[in-house]
């Protein structure tokens, strides 16, 4: 009878392993193609529609789109010896690979200019389905503002909301610490691999993020720290969330760069106050010159904010403000729309009315999200917009 036990096991977690390397390997083989940056294949999604497609692709096809090497590596990609290094992480515990055909995908991540289209994540996902507030500042923060960084993301999490940083230290570690104080609801988006800890003094914190919350990258594992990947992962912070709030920052802070990302995202900036005197404090003293607005206490941040609950119940027009695009969409999104009609609708219903394959369905709904057709909601249906 054990051994019998045993090899089910043995079966299980072979079946588990094959079905991950079916779905996820041609999503992992792309993002590890150099030179092939997410907004290029996003664009290569919407005209192939498909990871599995992209790879199937003629050097002629691809190479409409992308430049001789991207299309030379696209055709190598399946044999990067990495795939089965992420493959292998992912049937760890807790450890998880979030595409942009995945339902899971964050829905205002989503609606940026430049979503990631793959997230490797570790921890509890069902942190995503909460709205987010960004808490960004100085990496060298007095006491003080440590301190007030760690009261609003405690505030913030007991009131609701996810908070998101960089897992830097000063203000980002702050916030983050806060977080776990109230009921652990912090997201921390990191720029390496999420097998490697930056900076190592917050090896620990890392860890009780990935117990209790969630730690986000769009790099492969194995990804060093290299500068340019933090600037870039600021646009991922700010996506997630529905408003910025910077605690002390120098006016060339790395921070500004996170407020100036979400106020082009049309998100809520806001920033706390400081001496006049203080060199952290004229980062956010600019932000509030320019718009900002001067929050002393979580109220401030929530009478902003109150519209959220609501929001993603009621939207009306496509995302960005514009109508959709239609000449990028493909033309098996037809089906998918006919079928939808103007009332939110779950994917299983889609899929049931248009005799299409689940896969295909969600693949469909992605690339009509990306344009804006479509609105994911928070109860998981889908809504219509056009």
């Amino acid at each position: 009878m054990d051994n019998g036990n045993v090899d089910n096991v043995e079966v299980t977690a072979a079946g588990l392993a094959n079905a991950a390397a079916e779905q996820y390997a041609p999503w992992i083989s792309l993002t590890l193609v150099d030179g092939l940056g997410s907004t290029t294949l996003c664009q290569l999604l919407l005209a192939f529609k498909t990871p599995e497609a992209i790879l199937a692709a003629s050097y002629t096809a691809l190479r409409d789109l992308v430049s001789k090497e991207v299309a030379e590596g696209i055709q190598r990609a399946l044999e990067h010896k990495d795939i089965a290094k992420a493959l292998d992480w992912l049937t760890q515990p807790d450890n998880h690979l979030i595409t942009l055909a995945d339902l899971h995908y964050p829905k205002r991540l989503l609606e940026t200019d430049q979503p990631p289209p793959v997230l490797y994540a570790k921890g509890n996902l069902q942190i995503l389905k909460r709205p987010c507030v960004a808490i960004v500042g100085s990496r060298h923060a007095t006491a003080q503002g440590e301190t007030t960084a760690e009261n609003f993301a405690e505030s913030l999490c007991r009131a609701g909301f996810a908070v998101a940083s960089g897992l830097a230290l000063g203000i980002d570690g702050a916030a983050h610490r806060g977080a776990l104080k109230a009921d652990g609801a912090t997201i921390a988006v990191v720029g390496t691999g999420l097998d490697i800890v930056y900076p190592a003094k917050h090896k620990a914190l890392a860890h009780q993020i990935a117990q209790h919350g969630l730690l986000l990258s769009e790099y492969a594992l194995g990804t060093p720290s290299i500068s340019y990947n933090f600037p870039r992962r600021n646009r991922i912070i700010s996506g997630l969330s529905e408003g910025c709030l910077v605690v002390e920052a120098n006016v060339d802070s790395g921070s500004l760069i996170t407020a100036k990302l979400a106020i082009e995202q049309g998100r809520e900036v806001f920033a706390v106050p400081g001496s006049i005197h203080s060199p952290v404090a004229r980062g956010c003293h600019a932000l509030i010159k320019q718009g900002a607005k001067l929050v002393e206490s979580t109220e401030d941040i929530l009478s902003e904010l109150r519209h959220i609950r609501l929001a993603d119940t009621s939207l009306a027009v496509s995302p960005n403000g514009l109508m959709p695009n239609w000449t990028n969409l493909p033309s098996e999104a037809s089906p998918v729309l006919a079928c939808m009609g103007f009332d939110p609708i779950f994917a299983e219903q889609i899929a049931a009315r248009s005799g299409l394959t689940p896969g295909e369905v969600s693949t469909m709904l992605t690339l009509l999200e990306l344009e804006g057709v479509v609105s994911h909601l928070a109860n998981g249906q889908f809504q219509r917009l056009a």
